[in-house]
């Protein structure tokens, strides 16, 4: 029985598309895996944190966790341009070093929130990730104008995110702004994937091509996690 296209009966020009979307699924999953393999990293340094009381209270009530901020924004910022222009071990190093410092910021909601929401709520968050990712993959809309918008609603989610915490400090404004961050994350996600998929050359080879599928999985790791913490706030049920 066959699993796939006769190239037998095929044209020159169908052989052709045939071996670039072979290329493509290839590099996409190049991308999923190292941004699966950063996830993972991250629940590791999460889960140790946790463990370690001294490191906890450090990230919880001292100025380390002010480090952990600039750290985080600092390389969300300019990891990208490091990754397209230097070295592969330079773009490894700012994926890894990036994942890992999430890992150690998020690690309090292990002792916020209880394992059971946090499992449910990370399959949650999986599953809206996988099918928002597939419709950016697959959809024929151009969403490279969204890019400006998003932009400008984070810099918003942002500001409102510390006027909150310093001002306001209401439970119902910190709902709406999860809610509406989740909805962003959630365009975000489909809008990366469809960039990721047009950055894909056939020629690419050896350097390029990897820091490219790194430089793809730092850019979807980064809406995944942004994902599943609003979903947590939503979702998450607190410890006693």
């Amino acid at each position: 029985m066959a699993i796939g296209p006769d190239r037998r009966t095929m044209t020159p020009a169908q052989t052709r598309a045939a071996e670039i979307d072979v290329g493509l699924r290839s590099y996409m999953l190049r991308v999923y895996n190292y941004m699966s393999l950063g996830v993972a990293f991250t629940g590791i340094v999460s889960l140790l944190v946790a463990m370690n009381p001294a490191v906890m209270q450090a990230v919880v009530g001292g100025p380390f966790v002010f480090v952990l901020i600039i750290g985080v924004l600092g390389l969300g910022w300019f990891a990208p341009r490091l990754m397209m222009s230097g070295s592969v071990v330079t773009a490894q190093a700012c994926f890894w070093v990036y994942a890992g410092l999430w890992g150690a910021l998020i690690a309090p909601y292990f002792y916020i929130y209880t394992g059971d929401s946090i499992a449910r709520v990370f399959f949650i968050s999986a599953g809206a990730f996988a099918g928002l990712s597939l419709f950016g993959y697959t959809t024929k809309r151009n969403l490279a104008p969204l890019g400006a918008f998003f932009t400008m609603a984070f810099i918003g989610v942002i500001i409102a995110l510390f006027v909150n915490f310093l001002l306001v400090q209401s439970a119902g404004f910190d709902l709406l702004i999860s809610v509406i961050a989740v909805l962003l994350f959630a365009g975000v996600t489909a809008y990366y994937t469809q960039m990721i998929k047009g950055m894909y050359a056939e020629a690419d080879a050896g350097d390029v091509a990897t820091r490219k599928a790194i430089f793809g999985a730092f850019a979807l790791y980064g809406a995944f996690i942004g994902l599943f913490i609003y979903l947590l706030h939503i979702f998450g049920v607190m410890r006693d």
